[in-house]
């Protein structure tokens, strides 16, 4: 019997239409080169509302007619999917498809990029010089009560969204190579990431493991961390490998990487998306 061929996929990519370097025609153009079977775009998104590094609520028609477009283009070669990235911002926005149920979107990534309290916010992925000031402007420079914060949005995010896999679970780890602005091996820190991968598998989400600091060059690691792969494995909780490309030439990037720290944390599947219906197939 032969087996299953594994297929090439993708599920988060960003464009000109959000913070991406090329088109979506060109990252599309470059997946096929590459020799993916599944492309899906990702577009940063906060709807209805919009940073300068998410998708314009004016251009949310355009973007999906482009990937529609996409669609056609590729039938029969390329399977291309429509999706957004989409923050969780409390009191502003929700990853909920719901929400996004007018543009008919094929998936959404749930993702928390701010770190925020009563004084204001920051990224939790923005450079070391930003975080740094943030944990010092919003948390009067207590480290352990903002990745505290940051892992609480998360369970929020998880128990009020609506999407179908969870972004980058601790980009918070980002600057920490950097910083060293806490302990990854405290019981506390731990007990974080319990308490998150319980939420997770409670909602019934997908974990990416994203390629994509690796692409940037702003850290040498996977997201989730090996630890964190390993609870979340043992809590119940499949994965996909994404690429978080920005360029084209980050599409595949690092995917033997992510494989590997798949299985050392006990994983043998990985699932995907295939026109809507959630697939496993061997890592």
């Amino acid at each position: 019997m032969n087996e299953q061929k594994i297929l090439k996929t993708n599920y988060h990519t960003h464009t000109t239409f959000c913070d991406g370097k090329e088109s979506a025609e060109d990252m599309a153009k470059t997946a096929f080169t590459k020799g993916f079977d599944i492309l899906g775009f990702s577009g940063h998104s906060m709807y209805p509302f919009a940073s300068l590094w998410h998708i314009a609520p004016r251009d949310f028609n355009k973007y999906t007619g482009v990937i529609q477009n996409l669609k056609e283009e590729y039938s029969g070669r390329m399977q291309v999917l429509c999706g957004f990235e989409a923050d969780y911002v409390p009191g502003l926005t929700i990853p909920r498809m719901s929400d996004y149920a007018p543009f008919h979107p094929d998936y959404l990534i749930g993702s928390v990029h701010y770190i925020m309290n009563e004084n204001g916010n920051f990224g939790a992925d923005d450079d070391a010089e930003n975080i740094q000031s943030g944990i010092k402007k919003l948390f009067n420079g207590n480290e352990k009560e903002a990745v505290c914060t940051y892992f609480a949005l998360q369970r929020e995010m998880l128990q009020k969204g609506d999407f179908a896999i969870w972004g980058h679970p601790d980009v918070i780890r980002k600057q920490n190579w950097k910083l060293h602005f806490f302990d990854e091996t405290e019981s506390w820190y731990r007990s974080e990431l319990v308490a998150t991968a319980n939420s997770a598998k409670h909602s019934g989400v997908i974990a990416e493991i994203n390629t994509g600091a690796i692409a940037r060059g702003t850290m040498d690691d996977v997201y989730p961390s090996a630890d964190f792969l390993a609870i979340l494995h043992d809590t119940g909780v499949p994965v996909m490998i994404n690429s978080d490309a920005h360029r084209g030439q980050d599409l595949d990037c690092a995917f033997d990487r992510a494989a590997a720290a798949a299985k050392r944390a006990g994983y043998t599947e990985s699932l995907f998306l295939d026109a809507g219906s959630v697939k496993s197939q061997k890592i």
